[in-house]
């Protein structure tokens, strides 16, 4: 094969070579989706939020983690952070109102959501993000795995950093309902049929460990439930007799079969939408 022929394959690879990812323009946009096939991020104009002082009842979670997150903004070392416990109770909306609060005095700082299905990719993002003066909080919303689910793996990338070490300018928060990242039976089956039981689901388990903050979320008081609610009205404007809305707010959890922030949300989109108040 002559030189010719050797620097024509040469050009034909580099034609047909992807072009190296490029770095979006960070400061277009307060928040990101990263996204495969092809990888990018794409920008979030509006990231969807609410006020931090509306959420009730999550008083210590939310000071540890806006604790958490200034330091990191202000760019000194940070831990990752688990919010794991009861459904509805707040947590993904902490970790947005939270990111809200903080990037109004850090404007460097973003937040890029990566889903579950989108972890064997996370190196390539953490790669795309390595280096950068931005400060970014890669977020993943109801994280779990079950038996067969290899992804867990890839997540250790973004925990443990592997030999290149996690970029100092990303931090990872995550919210699941399990504290394990996995279903309590699948933690027993697996003991119960090992050679090793200590050693069957120590990887999966010790996932968790990786992460430096653990806040749990518990289900709400009916007291909080209704300071809640409460809340939403001041906060919107909306005037209601205290009786008829506990009255309400009650029958409608109890319709629902549960108590937490999303269902005290939920029965006041319905009586801001009764007394014509917009939620813009």
């Amino acid at each position: 094969m002559n030189d010719d022929t050797l620097k024509r394959i040469a050009e034909a690879l580099e034609r047909i070579a992807p072009a190296p990812l490029a770095a979006p323009d960070f400061a277009s946009a307060p928040g990101f989706v990263w996204k495969t096939d092809p990888d990018h991020l794409a920008p979030v104009k509006t990231v969807s939020k609410v006020d931090v002082d509306l959420l009730v009842g999550v008083n210590r979670s939310r000071d540890t983690l806006m604790a958490n997150t200034v330091q990191f903004a202000r760019g000194m070392p940070a831990n990752n952070a688990l919010l794991w416990g009861a459904r509805g109770m707040g947590k993904s909306s902490l970790v947005k109102a939270i990111h809200a609060k903080v990037s109004a005095d850090f404007s460097a700082l973003k937040i890029i959501e990566i889903q579950r299905e989108d972890l064997p990719s996370i190196t390539r993002c953490l790669n795309l993000l390595r280096g950068r003066p931005e400060r970014f909080i890669l977020f993943c919303d109801d994280l779990s795995f079950s038996h067969d689910d290899a992804h867990y793996k890839s997540l250790k990338a973004v925990l443990d950093g592997g030999i290149e070490g996690r970029p100092d300018n990303v931090v990872l928060y995550a919210t699941s309902n399990r504290r394990h990242l996995m279903p309590r039976d699948m933690i027993e089956n697996e003991r119960a049929s090992a050679i090793n039981p200590a050693e069957a689901v120590e990887e999966k388990v010790s996932l968790s460990d990786r992460f430096g903050l653990w806040l749990g979320f518990h289900p709400c008081s009916q007291d909080d439930y209704l300071d809640m609610i409460r809340g939403y009205c001041r906060a919107y404007g909306v005037l209601i007799d205290e009786d008829q809305m506990r009255a309400e707010a009650i029958e409608w959890q109890a319709t629902r079969g549960s108590r937490s922030g999303r269902v005290a949300w939920q029965y006041f989109t319905d009586l801001a939408g009764r007394v014509g108040v917009t939620l813009n």
